[in-house]
């Protein structure tokens, strides 16, 4: 095997690791915080973008469509969001963070936002960008496969 694919499969393996790593540990928080990862991103979208049709969120955090009415449901019962219906297209549901949602994300988020700057923290912000920046490279380039 030529050492460019070796380098590659090192790559893939480094990467995979230091995701999973990543994932684990904001994750281990989310749960302490009595939400799975899946209710903390749409709380997050709700909160960072507003309200959104219940039909784009599994687009806008990566989750297949059929399970965003599981997880709408599930922080429904929560009461930090709510169904609203749209004035216009009454085919249309919204995603609306509630106050109680609000108040929620709010608690957590600086924290989760601290923890993943700490995490980061190993590289310098140069470093930081080249990672950023390689990474934005390697996906973007996949659909030209």
């Amino acid at each position: 095997m030529d050492n460019g694919v070796q380098q590659s499969l090192k790559l893939f393996i480094v990467l995979s690791r230091a995701f999973r790593a990543v994932n684990e540990y904001t994750n281990e928080f989310i749960q302490k915080n009595g939400l799975n990862p899946t209710e903390f991103a749409v709380l997050e979208l709700l909160y960072h973008k507003g309200d959104q049709p219940l039909q784009q969120i599994g687009d806008k955090i990566l989750l297949a469509s059929g399970s965003i009415t599981y997880v709408v449901d599930k922080l429904e019962k929560k009461k930090l969001i709510e169904r609203v219906g749209c004035a216009n297209d009454r085919r249309v549901t919204f995603a609306h963070i509630t106050d109680q949602g609000k108040q929620f994300i709010e608690s957590i988020f600086p924290e989760h936002q601290d923890r993943i700057h700490q995490v980061m923290s190993v590289l310098s912000p140069d470093e930081k960008e080249v990672a950023i920046e390689s990474l934005k490279k390697i996906g973007l380039n996949i659909p030209h496969l």
